[in-house]
Order: C-alpha cells, then structure tokens, then sequence
C-alpha cells in the first residue's frame, strides 16, 4: 500500500494559496522599485564617473610610460656616444703610435742608406 511518504512534498500546497491580487502585486512591486532605484541610480552614475576617471589615469600613466622609455632611449644614446668617444680616442691613439712608429722606421731607413 501506499504510505504517506509516498505524496508529493507539494501536494495540495497550491490549493493552500490565496488568490493573488494582480493591483496589490503591481503596488509592492513600484514600492520595492522606488525604493531601490534612487539608490542604484546613484551607484551607477558613481561608477560611470569612477570608470570615467580610470580612462583618464589610464591615459596618464601611458603617457608616463612613454616618457620613461624615451627617457631610457635617451640614456641609450648617451651610452653609445660616450661609448664612440672612446674608441675614436683609441683610433687617435693608435694613428699616433702608427705615425711615431714611421718617423722612427724613416729614420733608421735614412740611417742605414748613409752609413
């Protein structure tokens, strides 16, 4: 036989329902809306503002992100430039040996032809 555990939890709850007043419903529901929604307005017009003012830091700070790489480019080129320094004074060093060196070289060939 069938026991009572054998109903359906929801068996006869609808019947237990009142009738639901459609104009009551409509009532509660503009109360709930304009309660809550002066409330959301403001949270939405703040987070628009908030969102707004994240572009703008966004924006800024790519723009100081540039200037730090046009800055570090900048060192870069004053890297290299100290760097061509000093090897252009190696090469003035090296052509002044050279130039020392064929004086010395002319003389002795001078020298030799005299003696």
């Amino acid at each position: 036989g069938a026991g009572p555990s054998d109903a359906s939890p929801d068996e006869g709850v609808v019947q237990d329902l009142p009738l639901i007043d459609e104009k009551a419903v409509e009532q509660l529901t503009e109360g709930l809306i304009s309660h809550y929604l002066p409330d959301l307005q403001r949270s939405k017009s703040a987070l628009h503002e908030l969102t707004q003012n994240q572009v703008v830091l966004l924006e800024t700070l790519e723009q100081e992100i540039s200037k730090f790489k046009e800055c570090n480019s900048i060192l870069d080129i004053d890297a290299l430039f100290s760097e061509a320094k000093h090897y252009h004074n190696k090469l003035v060093n090296i052509r002044n040996e050279m130039m020392m060196l064929h004086e010395k070289t002319s003389k002795l060939k001078v020298s030799g032809i005299n003696t």
